[in-house]
């Protein structure tokens, strides 16, 4: 995901029933016998490295976003940093390998299969004889018991954000002895695998204070090749040491402290030596990259004053030593200033030179989502008509072909390529095409220059069924809360000589003119002449309304990327007549108080890949029900739009124990989804990540789980594995 997560599950609107479902869907790709699922766009990129070159001891400073609220993974307040510390200091039965599959994770477990299907699905673990918590005790049925009564949901003393598979089972016991847990379900369930991981002591899930409340704070038992050492919500860190009792490879690094820091202060805090990993933004990778480079090769300017010509710098010169006193003496400090901010950003530019950027694609994707609850998109026409004039592949080369990554579209909502269930079913709704876009819009009823009706916009006014932030804004002139529209005269901006918001990303992608404007009658010609009015660049009108569609941005430092894209798209949607009126919101406020409440027609936000979409997709696709105080249950499905056809493929695909039936269905749900367009998936998330050139086995990780007792640095001397390697996310 982007870095705003998703956010409250109820919203309180209304959805349009939809017919998605009966549209004709193509065959789907994996009928052949070539596996659809393809290999991972981008490899892990984690300076590989054998432990007998890793240094022993060594304290590891790693940015991370926040000290989380609660160190308890089922909990609805858990975050990514939650997920960092669980990864190092609890058990999983299973982690993710470099393709983004599920593997057995051979520190717990020995083996672990389905061994009985009929009366009851039967799963026998079979534990790693030397596993033992931190305390001593040895890792039992009775921690699996635990967390299975915890997480069940039949007591709802337990404040769990998730029951999932969970709910399926039906008993957890013993088996022939201490090392066997036999686990018996109730109803089939596919994604077995996906429990247990992380897996937590007795101590926690045993009563309903203990987990509400004992692992937000602390963790006092664990058993990873770490411990929690110390939570310092003073200065912002997290302390994990070494683990005494891991019976597996030690750990290289004798402490992990997570610190907070800023995105946008990670590249000062690299140059101070206050860090040693960090994952950045484009605009630090650049400043690391440049840095990087040998002395006197060429590069552009970066830093204070970089932008200033030589016009600029002589202008300086001239009021600094002209004849105005005041204008001299102000001049002349403002050149002290850039002078010492030179001097800085040069030092700190020295110190950057001990970093690389390793760089793969995230485990999530950006889409942007179509509010289907009312307006304009509550029609399936208008949806498909926006999805028809987007060229995906421009929009994936703008963000990641500067970056050097892969800039392929991604084809799939359930999965990323090289996953199991991954397919390219994007055929379902069918590629960039204005003329079918244009058809579609005809169909549903707007037609280029039709009557408009003279409507007050009031402050707070829905508009095109979402609730507008300022009414009548500037045609593309950002007014004061941060809303400009776009879609009406577009030659408004070059008149007054202001940039095109597109120009902020590198010129990769088509850069497409804008249509001339008709002229007034009679301004060329002998009065009483037709002008030559172009129709085709007048606007799509319905019912005396233009068709304008609300997008809304979040407006913080790290989220330029999301809003150069929002910018393209809006051109893209300009073509086939649909404007965009782009609002830029806190990005405190963003999830909850828009994407989750429904205040928005166009989004764009990330969901993270899963290797269990049976289960973890559902809740983003299901079709919203009344919940029985009359409110919308949408749980994580913020565009609203879904289908019983869907909801029916997710039940089978969940509850068959082939699996490749499972990936069938999940295949056939996931065009459907297409079909619906309540959202469109775009490009794979760059993974950006800074290292101290000795640090290996860190980094861009991609899918895989990372190996935290191989993380380290290199002894003296020695140097690391050539070529990236997938060490860091296979299970040994």
């Amino acid at each position: 995901m982007s870095q705003h997560g998703v956010g409250p599950r109820a919203v309180t609107r209304s959805v349009a029933f939809l017919t998605a479902g009966v549209l004709a869907v193509p065959a789907l790709a994996g009928c052949g016998s070539e596996d659809p699922a393809g290999k991972p766009l981008a490899a892990p990129d984690i300076q590989p490295a054998g432990r007998d070159k890793i240094a022993d001891g060594g304290t590891l400073r790693w940015a991370v976003d926040s000290v989380p609220d609660t160190l308890n993974t089922f909990q609805s307040d858990a975050d990514a940093t939650t997920t960092r510390v669980a990864q190092a200091v609890l058990p999983s039965m299973f982690r993710m390998n470099a393709d983004g599959r599920p593997e057995r994770n051979p520190a717990y477990l020995e083996s672990a299969k389905v061994v009985e299907t009929e009366p009851k699905q039967v799963v026998l673990y079979k534990l790693n004889q030397q596993a033992v918590w931190s305390d001593g005790r040895e890792i039992s049925a009775a921690d699996f018991a635990a967390q299975w009564r915890a997480l069940s949901g039949k007591d709802t003393a337990y404040w769990t954000a998730r029951n999932a598979g969970y709910d399926r089972i039906q008993k957890i016991e013993r088996g022939d002895n201490a090392l066997e847990v036999r686990v018996t379900f109730g109803r089939p369930y596919a994604d077995w695998r996906s429990l247990f991981s992380p897996l937590y002591p007795k101590d926690v899930m045993g009563t309903p204070d203990s987990f509400n409340d004992g692992a937000r704070k602390k963790l006092k038992v664990t058993a990873g090749p770490f411990t929690v050492k110390k939570v310092d919500r003073e200065d912002d860190e997290i302390t994990l040491a070494r683990n005494p009792r891991w019976w597996g490879e030690p750990a290289k690094l004798s402490e992990i402290v997570l610190r907070t820091v800023p995105r946008d202060k990670r590249a000062a805090e690299l140059a101070a030596g206050t860090l040693d990993v960090a994952e950045i933004d484009p605009s630090a990778a650049r400043r690391i990259t440049v840095a990087a480079r040998p002395r006197g090769s060429s590069s552009p300017l970066m830093g204070p004053g970089a932008d200033r010509s030589a016009a600029d710098a002589l202008r300086s010169w001239a009021v600094a030593n002209g004849t105005d006193e005041d204008a001299a003496d102000e001049e002349t400090v403002a050149r002290k200033k850039q002078h010492k901010a030179a001097v800085k950003h040069a030092r700190q530019q020295q110190a950057l030179r001990g970093f690389e950027v390793r760089k793969s694609l995230e485990p999530a994707y950006t889409q942007l989502a179509l509010n289907g609850a009312e307006g304009p998109l509550a029609d399936e026409r208008v949806r498909r008509a926006v999805a028809r004039a987007l060229d995906r592949k421009e929009l994936a080369e703008a963000v990641l072909k500067p970056l050097g990554l892969p800039a392929t579209p991604v084809g799939s909502h359930l999965a990323l390529s090289g996953q199991a269930h991954y397919a390219d079913n994007s055929g379902a709704l069918g590629g960039q095409d204005t003329k079918e876009a244009q058809a579609l819009l005809a169909d549903a009823g707007w037609v280029r220059g039709g009557p408009v009706k003279e409507q007050k916009k009031k402050e707070g006014e829905k508009a095109a069924g979402a609730e507008g932030e300022k009414a009548g804004a500037s045609k593309e002139e950002p007014d004061d809360e941060g809303t400009y529209a776009v879609g009406e005269d577009n030659e408004d901006n070059k008149a007054h000589g202001r940039q095109d918001p597109a120009d902020h990303l590198a010129q990769d992608g088509k850069q497409h003119k804008q249509p001339a404007q008709g002229g007034a009658p009679g301004a060329y010609a002998p009065e009483g002449t037709a002008a030559p009015a172009n129709r085709e660049a007048a606007p799509l009108a319905k019912n005396g309304k233009v068709l304008t569609l609300r997008f809304v941005l979040p407006s913080g430092p790290g989220s330029q990327t999301l809003r150069t894209v929002a910018d393209r798209i809006s051109r893209m949607l300009e073509r086939v007549g649909i404007g965009t009126d782009i609002s830029k919101v806190s990005d405190e406020s963003y999830f909850k108080d828009h994407i989750a409440s429904g205040q928005y027609d166009l989004a764009l936000y990330s969901w993270p890949a899963t290797a269990f979409p049976a289960t973890d997709a559902r809740p983003v696709y299901a079709k919203p029900v009344p919940a029985a105080d009359g409110s919308l249950n949408v749980e994580q499905n913020y565009t609203r739009v879904g289908t019983d056809q869907v909801d029916q493929l997710f039940d089978e695909a969940v509850s068959t124990l082939d699996e490749g039936e499972s990936r069938s269905l999940i295949r056939k749900a996931d065009s459907r989804i297409w079909a619906a367009a309540g959202s469109i998936p775009l490009f794979q998330r760059p993974q950006l990540i800074a290292a101290r050139k000795n640090v290996v086995n860190t980094g861009a990780f991609g899918f895989g789980t990372p190996v935290y007792e191989d993380m380290g640095f290199l002894k003296k001397g020695a140097k690391p594995a050539s070529g990236p390697s997938a060490k860091g996310s296979a299970a040994r």
